[in-house]
């Protein structure tokens, strides 16, 4: 039997209300230690009624215990368990996605959902080993974005990246030695922007696999980025050109 997952922090909680009342088991408003609920508790609770979903006054510590500290002010609610889809699902016309070959900090993947969601990626691909999935500490990172952008599992990163390919999909990956600059490569055609990890970066084999290798121009002295502002620079170099062919 799956367990329910947890998201936390009033951004997650209200769209999980919004995008998914059905998957949302029941709504967490903590009580300071006066006893009163917390500040956005009302806001919380007027959205869970109109959900038909219940909500419970927890305990002082209670969210905090379950959240392992992150900031949750003072509101949680426990929901289905996440649901992924299949590589299928994201292809689509005109495909936009983001794939991350290995990233581990749920912090970069709430993020990277959250850009990608914004500007307008369909979906995020990740590989189910040797990566972070939906997590707590994602969700919140993602301040309800997750409730809205697909999110795929695959075994085979590679083999993931061969079958986008075959479905017209063109793949680039991100790395300080790219032999062009990503401004430079069209991308209004279907794409897929390929992410490394935080140390490592994109594997050789993923990298050897992707239609183009490309960089983002430095100016500054430092020589690399955070792979969630990397991914920031490169989903909006995407929607960019996208927006300027569409005029």
């Amino acid at each position: 039997m799956s367990l329910p997952r947890f998201v936390y922090g009033i951004n997650p909680v209200l769209e999980a209300l919004r995008a998914h009342p059905r998957d949302v088991l029941r709504v967490l408003i903590e009580r300071g230690k006066d006893g009163k609920p917390s500040s956005g508790g009302d806001r919380i609770a007027q959205a869970a009624e109109q959900a038909g979903v219940r909500v419970e006054h927890a305990p002082f510590n209670e969210i905090q215990r379950r959240s392992a500290g992150g900031v949750h002010q003072g509101v949680g609610a426990e929901l289905a368990e996440y649901g992924y889809v299949e590589l299928a699902d994201v292809i689509k016309p005109g495909a936009f996605l983001l794939v991350l070959d290995g990233v581990t900090d749920p912090q970069n993947l709430g993020a990277l959902v959250r850009s990608a969601h914004a500007l307008g990626a369909h979906g995020v691909v990740l590989p189910r080993d040797r990566a972070v999935g939906v997590t707590p500490a994602a969700s919140k990172a993602a301040a309800g974005a997750l409730e809205h952008c697909a999110v795929a599992r695959v075994t085979n990163l590679t083999r993931a990246l061969e079958q986008l390919k075959e479905a017209g999909v063109w793949t680039v990956a991100l790395a300080a030695d790219g032999a062009q600059e990503l401004g430079e490569i069209d991308l209004t055609s279907p794409i897929a922007i390929v992410m490394g990890s935080e140390g490592a970066g994109v594997r050789p084999l993923v990298k050897k696999t992707c239609d183009h290798v490309a960089r983002i121009p430095m100016a500054g002295k430092v020589g690399s980025l955070n792979v969630s502002a990397a991914g920031a620079i490169a989903l909006y170099e995407v929607a960019r050109q996208r927006a300027a062919k569409a005029n």
